[in-house]
């Protein structure tokens, strides 16, 4: 649980932490529930069969772990339409479904189209739908997108489900960043390395990520172009370079040093430039985020002792302390409408991620495991992903904002480190 924080620390602890064994391809796992869900009718697409995957599985896996949802099992009704005027209304209604979603899927000059419509199952009415049409290779991308229609109608807010996630995978003394779809699948690999990569972070446009690596023998900071595959260090000063976070307009990365003698965090402008120093302290500062209308920075400080949450301007200068409960408290990560933070917190030798409101300064546990790290959360504010550890290796989780509903992203073996959600496609 200390990983992140002592990622500004020094090499050596970085170096340690870092050694985990390799994972592999992902699947996903509902292991909660939530209350007053919406309850839906999803049943089989006409012809999907014929698409690696499907895609109501797909559809379903995404309106599930996002705790808004109950999809109704299928066959639980005999009706099984593709079209709005072949709904059984009655059949579906009486197995509970407040909505019906169905579908039809074709193949034509290697592009796969999908038909849908949502229909609401008291008043038969059509409250979302259209026809979603991408490359046949591309099929996880028209089911998630379906999905964000669905959720959006629904819930009146905006689905996540065709967002990103990068993380840190190592395969024996290989280390790769990888980004993947938000449910885990679809893994590519952006970097290699026999050395550590440690905090990714994505750029406010999702078109970029920022994260230190290893790869000359000490920690320096890089941005990386997912389009072009384009790299450059960005930060590699002298002493430990580590701990970028995006300013809101995407033009400054602030970062964690030590080429004044102390772990200090300072802004650098993303083209590469000379750093500011931003924190004042004898202390340890590390692990910013800035806020979402970048005026203010949280990070962690051990400037009272333990490691605890502090905030202060963009632009630098004093800090005032945010959590009081508890004698440690990392990793802060503002919510998307900066009314809140997901952070991490140790309580009885366990590690649980939290969020702490601002209006009313309280902190709630969102999980009941032990081993909690790297929150973040999904662009919507409605879910966090963060790394826990289950019988010796770390796993990948979800978890909605009541803490109702836990999705494990699984794997057959190893370690995915460092997970960080990234923003809305542009």
């Amino acid at each position: 649980m200390l990983r992140r924080l002592l990622h500004a620390l020094a090499a050596s602890l970085l170096l340690t932490l870092a050694s985990l064994p390799a994972r592999a391809d992902m699947t996903i796992e509902i292991v909660g529930g939530g209350a007053n869900r919406h309850v839906i009718a999803l049943p089989a697409f006409a012809a999907e069969a014929g698409v690696n995957g499907g895609i109501t599985p797909i559809v379903r896996n995404d309106l599930q772990r996002s705790g808004a949802f109950n999809v109704l099992a299928p066959g639980v009704v005999a009706n099984a339409p593709s079209s709005p005027g072949e709904i059984d209304y009655p059949a579906w209604r009486g197995a509970g479904a407040m909505s019906v979603a169905v579908g039809r899927v074709s193949v034509s000059g290697g592009q796969l189209s999908v038909e849908f419509n949502l229909m609401d199952a008291a008043q038969k009415k059509r409250l979302t739908g259209g026809v979603v049409t991408v490359p046949v290779s591309d099929s996880r991308a028209a089911a998630h997108r379906i999905a964000d229609m669905i959720y959006q109608a629904i819930t009146g807010e905006r689905g996540v489900f065709s967002t990103q996630i990068a993380y840190v995978l190592r395969t024996g003394r290989s280390y790769q960043l990888q980004v993947a779809d938000a449910d885990g699948a679809g893994a590519q690999t952006l970097l290699r390395s026999g050395e550590p990569i440690i905090s990714p972070a994505w750029s406010p446009d999702g078109s970029k990520l920022a994260y230190v690596s290893f790869e000359t023998k000490k920690p320096v900071v890089y941005v990386h172009a997912l389009a072009t595959g384009a790299r450059y260090a960005v930060a590699a000063f002298k002493g430990s370079n580590s701990a970028p976070a995006w300013s809101a307009d995407g033009s400054r990365l602030a970062v964690v040093l030590t080429r004044d003698g102390g772990s200090q965090i300072y802004s650098v402008p993303v083209a590469g430039g000379e750093a500011t120093r931003l924190s004042q302290s004898a202390g340890i500062d590390t692990e910013p985020d800035y806020s979402p209308d970048g005026s203010r920075i949280l990070f962690t400080s051990d400037r009272a002792g333990g490691p605890q949450i502090y905030s202060m301007s963009a632009g630098g200068g004093g800090a005032s302390r945010v959590t009081f409960e508890g004698n440690y408290n990392v990793s802060p990560n503002f919510a998307p409408d900066g009314k809140s933070f997901t952070f991490i917190r140790r309580e009885g030798g366990r590690y649980r991620v939290m969020v702490h409101d601002f209006t009313t300064g309280q902190a709630n546990a969102l999980t009941d495991t032990s081993r909690d790290e790297s929150p973040s959360f999904a662009p919507n504010g409605k879910m966090i992903l963060f790394a826990t550890e289950q019988g010796g290796r770390g796993v990948l989780y979800t978890v909605t904002r009541d803490g109702l509903t836990k999705t494990r992203l699984a794997t057959t073996g190893g370690d995915v480190q460092e997970p960080a959600w990234g923003p809305f496609p542009r």
